[in-house]
């Protein structure tokens, strides 16, 4: 692997342990500050530049860095904090809503559905393919459009707009049995 190229497609192989050992030691201090700055927690920045690596490293065999590693490794850092804060608003959204109906002990069976939901919806978005789950959480949660999505991720529009498709599919289908056929509509549409 030539790090100091940028411009040429970088592939990392499992064969290569010792560079991606120097890529590791290389960069982890300055990812870990970046994550920090944008959580405002160093245990958790610690574990986004982790999960970024680790995800590389799984991918070894068949990984291609078409930028700089640098690069790269920022950008991945990136979307790991910025979904992790995403996970965080949705988690404190759902405990904000079940206090509430906590509090109203009527809707006690309607509270349980909504863990049963929120558990579900966690389960099928972690199980769509990485591009499908980034593209998706990018335009439900941070509402861009598919153009803003396409240039952040530089990709083409028909791109975003298919893999956009395919993990409202994957989505309807892991939870058609849970929801109303009107909840699935305005969620999933």
């Amino acid at each position: 692997m030539n790090v100091a190229i940028a411009d040429h497609v970088t592939h990392l192989s499992r064969d290569r342990e010792w560079e991606f050992e120097q890529i590791f030691k290389k960069h982890f201090k300055g990812l870990h500050a970046y994550a920090r700055t944008i959580l405002r927690d160093d245990f958790m920045a610690e574990e986004m530049v982790q999960n970024v690596f680790c995800r590389l490293w799984e991918k070894a065999d068949h990984f291609e860095i078409r930028e700089s590693i640098s690069g790269y490794l920022y950008r991945s850092v990136y979307h790991e904090s910025l979904n992790y804060i995403k996970h965080l608003k949705v988690r404190d959204a759902y405990q904000s809503y079940a206090v509430h109906q906590m509090e109203h002990p009527s809707n006690a069976g309607h509270a349980i559905e909504l863990s049963e939901l929120e558990t579900r919806l966690d389960i099928a978005l972690k199980e769509l393919p990485e591009k499908c789950r980034t593209i998706f959480q990018m335009s439900r949660f941070e509402e861009l459009k598919y153009q803003e999505i396409a240039d952040r991720l530089d990709l083409p529009v028909k791109t975003v707009e298919n893999q956009m498709g395919k993990a409202l599919r994957l989505l309807r289908l892991k939870l058609v049995d849970f929801l109303p056929a009107s909840f699935l509509l305005f969620f999933l549409s």
